[in-house]
C-alpha cells in the first residue's frame, strides 16, 4: 500500500521545516519565503501537469476530486461539496489534518507556505484554462477553506487571492 499525502507531508516536515528556518536566518524570511515558493511551485506545477495529462478528463469537477480524494486519504480532510459540473468544482474543507499538524509543531505560517501554496501550482499545472480561487485557510486561522476551481471561458488563467 502506498503511503498517504498527509503522512508524506509529515515525514517532509522533518526535513523542510529546520531547512526553511534556516533559509529564514541566512536569507531573512521574505526572501526565503520566495525561494521556497519558487522551488515548491515549479515542482507542484510539473504534478499538476502530470496528472492533468494522465487524467485525460475533459469534466473539471470529476478530475479535481479524483485528486481531492487522494489529499483527503487517511481523513487528512473533511469537506462538503458545493458545487460541480463540467467547468466547476467548487468545496469546503471543514477539518484539515495538515493543519492540525502544522499547528501542532506550532508553525501555522510553514504549513501555510509548504502546503497550502502548492494549490495554487498545482492548479497552474492544470493548464491556462483552470482557476483556483480561495480566499481563505484553515491554516491562517479560518474555520474552513474555500476552494473554488473552474474553467475559463477565454483561456486565460486569471489566479486571485494565493
Amino acid at each position: 500500500m502506498s503511503i498517504s499525502v498527509i503522512e508524506q507531508a509529515k515525514i517532509q516536515a522533518q526535513v523542510l521545516v529546520p531547512l526553511v528556518k534556516a533559509l529564514h536566518a541566512e536569507l531573512g524570511e521574505a526572501r526565503a519565503n520566495a525561494l521556497v515558493r519558487r522551488t515548491l511551485g515549479d515542482l507542484y506545477r510539473r504534478f499538476g501537469e502530470e496528472f492533468w495529462h494522465a487524467k485525460s478528463e475533459t469534466n473539471l469537477a470529476a478530475a479535481v476530486s479524483s485528486a481531492l480524494k487522494t489529499y483527503a486519504r487517511d481523513d487528512a480532510l473533511a469537506y462538503d461539496v458545493i458545487e460541480q459540473n463540467q467547468d466547476v468544482f467548487a468545496f469546503d474543507v471543514k477539518r484539515c489534518a495538515y493543519a492540525e499538524f502544522y499547528k501542532a509543531l506550532g508553525e501555522p505560517e510553514l504549513g501555510f507556505l509548504l502546503i497550502c501554496t502548492a494549490d495554487f501550482a498545482t492548479a497552474q499545472g492544470f493548464g491556462p484554462d483552470i482557476s483556483l480561487t480561495r480566499t481563505q485557510t484553515i491554516m491562517q486561522g479560518a474555520d474552513h477553506c474555500d476552494f473554488r476551481y473552474r474553467r475559463l471561458p477565454d483561456g486565460s488563467n486569471e489566479r486571485e487571492h494565493e
